[in-house]
């Protein structure tokens, strides 16, 4: 993956040899946006000629003439963007979110005009801190810069732009705090620039085993624990669920468990995510035509991982234990058939009436084993689960089911500040009786009514009485909400919000 070098320097931006310097201008009623006196008059021009007012949309694009000393001499290209009304009134992590955009704005255009260092002046905005701005600001610029070519071979051209190789925040006053948000920004979109790599990967470049060599590799350079369960450790847990689906396949499946331990923890937070590397539906086979991008169904596996390169980088005084139940799920003639009966890990027998409906089989088993070793605090799980949550809650929200009062506010925050929502779903005993079986304890569907709730329902019956939430990412993980900072395919939706949601944990108590 590219590293992109990012500093904080005093000096004043317009001193700065760079390709790009980018300056920020605060809208204000009927007066000329508020912007650094170094730029005051050529915003001040465009106000007048009605180009530019400082909208949070609105930017301005400007090329010095060579030779002349009159704005940023040093600079090849000026940026100008809007910031807006800095309302007092705003919600916080409205504003930054407006931030992480205008830094994917500014990769954007890096992009288009082939700019490789970049100078930008951090806005001093009242009530916000340097951190929190240079923190939104980097994330949105390294994001934004994203870009999958591993697989681009013969059409790779010598003139394709290769992204940003450095760029400087400069604020003259703030300096410090400003280094810390940046940091901040750079755990956290390396993160997630990992886990969007792991889900373009195509199915036979990311399979099961590369689930556990990367966890291993994460282990060997951070000093965390990994243990990898295989089909032998499966079979003598009676791991049902996860053989089952995996039992059409020639790829073996794997459940990686990844722990950070700080020694003397508050609390044990448990993290589960479906690492599905293809589904083609099993016999209950998918329509072909988009099945390609079923190899994204391992993003909330992906998510789980990276989210831990961060824990590991900021070391928290919090035990995460990360768990990835992998494999794929395709049709032979050894594969699960509908109405077969499968028992999982803790002895629930499940008739299995559509063998599509598999992440959660192998999320149950990976939950109820997770709970019983680890005895967490409490247990996230993340899946593209269900097609449903798309037609209830579109490509914007991520749909969350919970037992628990406290772990739903923590994820909502999280997922706030993350600029990541989530809508939390309802869960009552009319959405379990739809996955009563005539044959076994369960079945794995409960028809296509309330479907994201009764996928959830399965999962219920696997986590007991800890604090539990699951997180349906189906309509997030990909072909999220536009924005500036998400490139289209793979969003790395969800490891932001456990980033977010870890670095703001306080002691668990539990709900009453």
């Amino acid at each position: 993956m590219k590293e992109t070098r990012l500093s904080i320097t005093e000096k004043p931006v317009d001193t700065l040899d760079s390709d790009l310097v980018v300056y920020f201008a605060t809208q204000r009623k009927e007066m000329p946006p508020l912007c650094d006196t170094t730029v005051t008059a050529l915003v001040e021009n465009a106000h007048a000629l009605g180009d530019f007012t400082g909208k949070a949309d609105e930017k301005l694009l400007y090329y010095p003439l060579a030779g002349t000393q009159t704005v940023s001499a040093k600079a090849r290209r000026i940026l100008i963007l809007g910031l807006g009304m800095t309302d007092s009134r705003k919600p916080v992590p409205d504003f930054f979110e407006i931030l992480r955009k205008q830094g994917g704005i500014i990769a954007k255009t890096c992009e288009k005009t082939k700019a490789g260092t970049l100078a930008v002046c951090l806005p001093q905005i009242s009530g916000v801190s340097m951190e929190k701005t240079a923190e939104a600001l980097a994330e949105g610029i390294l994001l934004g810069d994203y870009r999958f070519s591993k697989y681009k071979q013969t059409t790779r051209k010598q003139t394709d732009y290769p992204g940003i190789s450095s760029i400087w925040f400069s604020c003259d006053k703030g300096a410090p705090s400003a280094r810390k948000g940046a940091k901040k920004a750079i755990n956290a979109a390396d993160a997630v620039c990992q886990a969007r790599d792991m889900a373009n990967e195509p199915g036979n470049g990311w399979t099961p085993e590369a689930f556990a060599d990367y966890a291993g590799s994460l282990a060997d350079t951070h000093g965390l624990t990994c243990t990898c369960l295989g089909i032998k450790e499966m079979k003598e847990l009676g791991m049902g669920g996860i053989l089952g689906v995996n039992q059409g396949s020639t790829t073996p499946p794997c459940l990686v468990i990844l722990e950070y331990d700080p020694g003397k923890p508050s609390d044990t937070l448990l993290l589960v995510g479906k690492g599905l590397t293809f589904d083609s539906g099993g016999i209950s086979i998918k329509p072909a035509a988009g099945m390609e991008e079923m190899k994204y169904d391992m993003c909330g596996g992906a998510a789980v991982l990276a989210a831990m390169t961060a824990v590991a980088e900021e070391k928290p005084d919090l035990r995460v234990v990360a768990m990835v139940p992998a494999t794929d799920n395709m049709p032979s003639g050894s594969a699960l058939k509908p109405g077969d009966v499968i028992t999982h890990v803790n002895q629930v027998t499940s008739e299995v009436v559509n063998t599509d409906a598999e992440g959660r089989l192998i999320l149950a088993d990976a939950l109820a084993h997770g709970i019983k070793t680890f005895q967490p605090d409490c247990v996230v799980d993340i899946a593209t689960l269900t097609g449903a949550v798309i037609i209830g809650l579109g490509h914007h929200y991520t749909g969350m089911v919970s037992n628990s009062d406290e772990l739903t506010r923590r994820l909502e925050a999280a997922g706030q500040d993350a600029g990541e929502p989530v809508w939390r779903l309802p869960l009552n005993e009319d959405y379990i009786k739809q996955i009563e079986s005539k044959v076994a304890d369960i079945k794995n569907t409960g028809g296509k009514a309330g479907g994201t709730i009764t996928a959830a329902a399965y999962l219920s019956k696997f986590v007991g009485d800890t604090p539990w939430a699951h997180l349906d990412i189906a309509g997030t993980a990909w072909d999220f909400t536009e924005k500036s900072y998400i490139p289209k395919g793979p969003s790395g939706t969800g490891v932001r919000t456990f980033i977010q949601l870890i670095r703001s944990w306080k002691k668990w108590t539990p709900d009453g």
